[in-house]
């Protein structure tokens, strides 16, 4: 063994968020330049209202002599039918990490880069956490059916189904990370260039933070065993800058144990539009 003494202080390990995770690949990140922006979102959704076919010409039958009191089974051949644009709204959510330590041999300066570091590294999984307890599920239609959890394949065929019923673009399935390796056993999912995607051609979020919350749309934890999984359309998270508080070396003493402390935030609005699906699924193969 070497010899006992004084230990010599080093870089921290360094670390790497999750590739796959909600800021990945699959998700549009904007850095706002408007402020306002992160006290939340409204807009008219795209895509949730149904594209129909339509006949150019009635057929020869409709086009004979109809009695004045008769009532049509339906929509006249090539009538059109509009909807009404559905609004929407994401909320605001502000992260946080806080670091405290003893004065002596530790600046002011390098408190805030360790807490900065320390934020750098976890934030993904503070969103991801937060997007599924306050978006995805209480948003989400329960597939789960009546005799309880299916595979992960039977999971993800009848997630992409209800996606597809209601929106033709690309949608985003969000799978925990404690679920992510079932999605090679049937070639669920394939890398495709920097993010995941299905057979079916959705993105796919794998996030330690849809780890960490595991609940159902009632708020329920999945039992053991068992995941959740979600899909919904496009995800769009705008984010703020990171703030540091206090922002005078003064103010992080609490001179009463002398002790500093240094708190970095950050406030993100994710959102996503028209249809939340969800369906329990068991993880035992």
């Amino acid at each position: 063994m070497p010899p006992a003494g004084m230990r010599r202080r080093v870089e921290a390990i360094p670390g790497r968020p999750l590739p796959y995770g909600i800021l990945g690949g699959c998700t549009d990140v904007i850095d706002v330049t408007d402020e306002h922006e992160l006290l939340g979102v409204e807009w008219m959704a795209l895509g949730c209202s149904p594209v129909r076919d339509t006949d150019w010409c009635p057929p020869e039958e409709s086009l004979g002599d109809e009695s004045p009191g008769e009532v049509s089974p339906g929509a006249l051949p090539g009538q059109k039918e509009f909807f009404p644009p559905i609004h929407e709204a994401a909320d605001p959510v502000t992260i946080y990490a806080g670091v405290m330590c003893s004065t002596i041999g530790w600046s002011y300066q390098e408190a805030i880069d360790h807490v900065r570091a320390s934020l750098e590294l976890g934030e993904q999984q503070a969103v991801e956490s937060a997007f599924w307890r306050y978006t995805l599920a209480p948003r989400a239609m329960d597939l789960t059916p009546a005799e309880g959890p299916v595979s992960i394949a039977q999971g993800v065929a009848a997630l992409e189904g209800c996606l597809a019923e209601s929106y033709g673009g690309v949608g985003t399935l969000h799978v925990p990370t404690g679920a992510a390796a079932l999605l090679g056993c049937c070639n669920i999912a394939y890398v495709d260039e920097n993010r995941l995607s299905t057979l079916a051609g959705n993105c796919v979020i794998v996030g330690s933070g849809y780890s960490a919350a595991n609940s159902g749309p009632d708020g329920t934890p999945a039992p053991p065993g068992t995941a959740w999984l979600y899909i919904s359309g496009p995800v769009v998270v705008r984010r703020g800058p990171i703030d540091v508080i206090p922002d005078r070396a003064g103010a992080s003493i609490d001179r009463r144990v002398n002790d500093r402390r240094v708190l970095a935030e950050r406030t993100y609005v994710p959102a996503t539009t028209c249809t939340v699906c969800a369906v329990l699924v068991t993880t035992c193969p």
